[in-house]
């Protein structure tokens, strides 16, 4: 299937994934657990002062071009997320990304990506098979073809050496980066814009 995509014009390759990037110095790759699951994060007395969030949690695509013999694996879309991914979040990223695509004339998107909870959710594939639905019947947009990596294999998604490098080459040695200053880094580091936060609608009481 890949080889296949990598000959045809009108289709992306994109290799998606979600990350913590701490503002502090030296930070540890964190891994993800599931939605049902809350993120427990310890706080020291003087961080309560700090009006800012100890991390900001980003969605990522790593686009392929090229040749599948040598391709160019560069171009990032990067998208920050007031709280953390869940599946709400992940369909407002899927549908920025086709709507970037969309742009550029892609008709399809093969999606790479893990088995996180909220990739695999029934909101997320829902909304997948309706948008496909919706493409085919409008005639245009971007179809997404999801393909899931084996579970536990980071190695084989190749946007993981990319959150490691970035964050050594923007983190402070020491003292505390402040949620502008990381994400203004973070985009510059990798060439994207800096987009509004990705955030879920209050719901009305």
């Amino acid at each position: 299937m890949i080889a296949w995509c990598s000959q045809q014009s009108n289709w992306a390759i994109g290799f998606a994934d979600e990350v913590w990037w701490s503002r502090f110095a030296l930070p540890r790759m964190s891994a993800w657990q599931d939605e049902e699951q809350p993120v427990r994060l310890v706080e020291q007395p003087w961080q309560k002062r700090d009006p800012d969030p100890k991390a900001l949690a980003c969605y990522g695509v790593l686009w392929q071009q090229g040749p599948l013999s040598g391709p160019r694996r560069s171009e990032m879309s990067l998208r920050f997320v007031t709280g953390r991914p869940v599946s709400a979040l992940t369909i407002q990223f899927l549908e920025w990304c086709c709507t970037q695509l969309q742009a550029q004339g892609k008709t399809a998107w093969l999606l790479i990506w893990d088995n996180a909870s909220w990739h695999g959710s029934k909101q997320v594939r829902t909304w997948i098979r309706e948008h496909n639905q919706q493409v085919r019947q409008a005639g245009k947009g971007t179809r997404i073809l999801p393909f899931f990596l084996p579970t536990k294999s980071p190695w084989l998604n190749p946007i993981e050496p990319k959150w490691v490098h970035g964050k050594q080459a923007i983190v402070e040695p020491d003292g505390l980066l402040t949620a502008q200053q990381l994400a203004e880094r973070i985009c510059a580091h990798f060439g994207c814009s800096h987009e509004p936060h990705l955030a879920l609608s209050k719901k009305v009481v």
